[in-house]
């Protein structure tokens, strides 16, 4: 069994009931894995909402009281889901994201980025205050992996294993037709300008997903070519944003580094919150608020999707691919 870091990881996402583990030749005694990284919601939460303001904590009796009466944010009276599965694998269970002692050596072994309330849509649970949504909690995993010693190539390519065969379950369903876009500069949203040194995304994040959306057009290549009668588009988000940050003014743009609504550095600290007043000339904001574009900028990505040549989308755009079969 190899033992240097970042060839081999397990990921959960409990929110869509997704376990992905890159298991390699197993000997007995020694961990499965190296590293165990979750995604999820109060299911298998270990203690994140405790750090953060929101209603929809476990941190007091009688929840833990199985360990040794210690209310730890887990939403049980003892071991949660994660907690059994790390046992199983070999491994600690990871800590929680959101704890201030989660850094350094402790993020080797994975991080637990689960948060109660939290869902696929940015707007479920919204009713109990903060929570990591489902894509905030990719964000928080990007980061992670841009501060540890792991190897984003390997990472890149297991998401993308699992990602084609989602996208060819969708093909057996009979989905002929698909729009694939590649994920934009994270590093570049207001929540990550808030922890970058002033005026800088967090380059760290866009290098990590560079290899995903390299891998993703390949990987539009190869369904094309296994899924007859399909036709499968990859956009180019990344590109197509990173071409509005880098030139602004062409597209109208005055402010590319902070939210329309929002709270704090860069006005991403804390996202739009209910009632808040938002900026008044928000066709002149890239971003609405600390993670998603404004509906100026959101036309702009889809007149390059629908419209746009094979750079923005490949191998047609959109408008294209609807006159096909």
């Amino acid at each position: 069994m190899r033992n240097h870091t970042g060839t081999r990881y397990a990921l959960i996402l409990a929110v869509t009931a997704t376990v992905i583990l890159h298991q390699p030749d197993l000997v007995t005694g020694q961990a499965r894995v190296p590293a165990m990284f979750v995604l999820g919601d109060s299911l298998v939460d270990v203690g994140n909402n405790n750090f953060i303001a929101s209603m929809a904590r476990a941190n007091y009796l009688p929840y833990g009281i199985d360990l040794n009466f210690r209310p730890t944010g887990r939403f049980c009276n003892g071991l949660n889901f994660i907690d059994m599965l790390a046992r199983l694998l070999g491994i600690s269970s990871p800590p929680p994201f959101a704890d201030p002692t989660t850094t350094g050596a402790r993020i080797l072994g994975g991080v637990n980025y689960a948060s109660a309330a939290a869902g696929i849509l940015d707007e479920s649970g919204q009713n109990y205050g903060d929570r990591y949504s489902l894509n905030r909690q990719m964000v928080n995993l990007a980061a992670t992996l841009s501060h540890a010693r792991f190897r984003p190539p390997e990472f890149a390519n297991l998401l993308l294993s699992q990602y084609a065969r989602q996208l060819l379950t969708l093909y057996s369903l009979g989905l002929r037709k698909v729009f694939i876009p590649g994920v934009g500069p994270l590093g570049c949203i207001p929540s990550q300008r808030a922890t970058a040194p002033p005026g800088r995304c967090l380059d760290g994040v866009n290098q990590i997903l560079g290899t995903f959306n390299q891998g993703l057009r390949s990987l539009v290549d190869q369904l094309n070519q296994r899924a007859p009668g399909a036709i499968f588009v990859y956009g180019n988000t990344y590109g197509a944003v990173g071409d509005i940050l880098n030139n602004p003014a062409s597209y109208g743009f005055s402010v590319v580094d902070r939210a329309c609504c929002g709270i704090g550095r860069n006005q991403g600290e804390i996202t739009c919150m209910p009632m808040q007043y938002p900026c008044l000339n928000r066709s002149q904001y890239v971003f609405w608020d600390a993670f998603h574009p404004t509906q100026t900028a959101n036309s702009i990505l889809v007149r390059r999707a629908f419209y746009g040549p094979p750079s923005d989308a490949y191998p047609v755009n959109v408008q294209q691919m609807t006159l096909l079969y």
